[in-house]
């Protein structure tokens, strides 16, 4: 599996994990949104998903405990995020075997729509007396699309803007969804049986690069304007997305 992988996809992989850390620093998302869209070109999404879970848990668990209300968040979100492990875990095997082609085209059209509500600007607002119905589904949807994907950020990512929560808050609230969505994502991973220990040094190596790709774009983010890079961050999402969506289907 992994130790078997050509110098020119260890290469590639350093260099996916790099530019998903740098886009992480500049935006504060898009480490597995990246890091599943590319890697998918070159393994099996399970594979890839084997060596995001390192990676994309610690960065959250960081990003989920640096805000300043987490137990509010977590009082206001726990019926979302334990929707998100039941959807994640009702998908279980969606990732691999006769599914996998689907998993991929289902990956790309979620980068897609995702590319194209950030390239619309869209403003959706979820009013607090329906959060109670609307969290779960979300939850459970988001689910679903990583058990078959290893994407995490639609629809999470749309209803958590949708809530009104505050700067802060809402930074704190992604770290907790991506958290969860990771450690559900992991049982299902593990599950497929591509955890093993070979797995460990590459996973870890992801972590390096993908921390010091995060440093240089928080570093960048105070010098570009960021509608600006956002803007052309999206439209790589929505072109990578159309890409996985006909190769799936073709």
């Amino acid at each position: 599996m992994l130790p078997a992988m050509l110098d020119g996809t260890l290469i590639f992989t350093g260099f996916v994990f790099a530019l998903a850390g740098f886009i992480k620093g500049v935006i504060g998302l898009g480490l597995p949104t990246i890091s599943m869209g590319l890697l998918a070109i070159v393994m099996p999404p399970v594979e890839a998903a084997a060596l995001l879970i390192v990676p994309s848990l610690l960065t959250n668990v960081w990003q989920m405990v640096a805000g300043p209300s987490l137990t509010g968040i977590v009082g206001r979100l726990w019926p979302m995020m334990l929707a998100v492990c039941v959807g994640t875990w009702a998908g279980m095997g969606l990732m691999t075997g006769a599914h996998a082609r689907f998993g991929t085209a289902l990956l790309g059209i979620a980068l897609a729509a995702y590319a194209l509500t950030g390239l619309a600007a869209v403003r959706l607002v979820v009013a607090k007396r329906r959060e109670a119905l609307y969290g779960p589904l979300t939850g459970a949807i988001t689910g679903l699309i990583t058990a078959a994907t290893g994407v995490f950020v639609i629809p999470a990512v749309p209803y958590l803007q949708a809530i009104g929560l505050e700067k802060e808050d809402l930074v704190q609230a992604l770290g907790l969804s991506f958290t969860v969505s990771t450690l559900a994502l992991s049982v299902n991973v593990a599950q497929a049986g591509a955890f093993d220990v070979a797995i460990a040094g590459p996973a870890f190596a992801a972590l390096g690069v993908a921390g010091a790709g995060m440093w240089l774009g928080q570093a960048l983010r105070q010098q570009l304007l960021p509608a600006v890079f956002r803007r052309w961050f999206f439209v790589g999402l929505l072109l990578l997305g159309g890409y996985l969506l006909v190769r799936a289907v073709v």
